[in-house]
């Protein structure tokens, strides 16, 4: 595991959320990442499709990867999610991709596919950069 994969893996490890949905990271490079649901009857709408919202929950987790390769926190500012189409079962993939990094601000985008390539959901997420100290002590002072 390279040095990306280690701090992409410590960061998530912390995410309750995440783990809460059962999305998994599957691999993280500079600028991008990818991270993986596998339906589960937790996962699904009362059609029997995936949940929009743990789409939109994938979507949110690998653009976020993505963004924080750079070494820098982040929290996400704005979203745009296109839902095209949906599956009941299988396994599917977020794959992120930053197309713009600023001084304070990183956008991002995202398409959602199914394992055979099909495309479920495309967006973008632009982020905004925080100090880790400040948001680690807006914690503390809740704790």
């Amino acid at each position: 595991m390279n040095e990306l994969e280690q701090l992409a893996a410590d960061r998530t490890a912390h995410n309750a959320f995440m783990h809460y949905n059962h999305i998994e990271l599957d691999s993280v490079e500079k600028d991008r990442a990818v991270f993986r649901l596998t339906i589960r009857p937790e996962s699904k709408n009362p059609y029997g499709l995936l949940h929009g919202g743990a789409i939109y929950t994938l979507a949110d987790n690998a653009t976020g990867a993505a963004a924080h390769t750079d070494g820098r926190f982040y929290v996400t500012q704005t979203s745009s999610l296109h839902f095209l189409r949906n599956q009941g079962e299988g396994t599917v993939y977020a794959t992120a991709t930053v197309r713009h990094r600023g001084k304070a601000t990183c956008l991002t985008t995202v398409d959602i596919t199914s394992e055979s390539g099909k495309l479920l959901a495309t967006g973008e997420f632009t982020f905004f950069c925080v100090d880790k100290a400040v948001m680690d002590q807006k914690v503390n002072e809740k704790g």
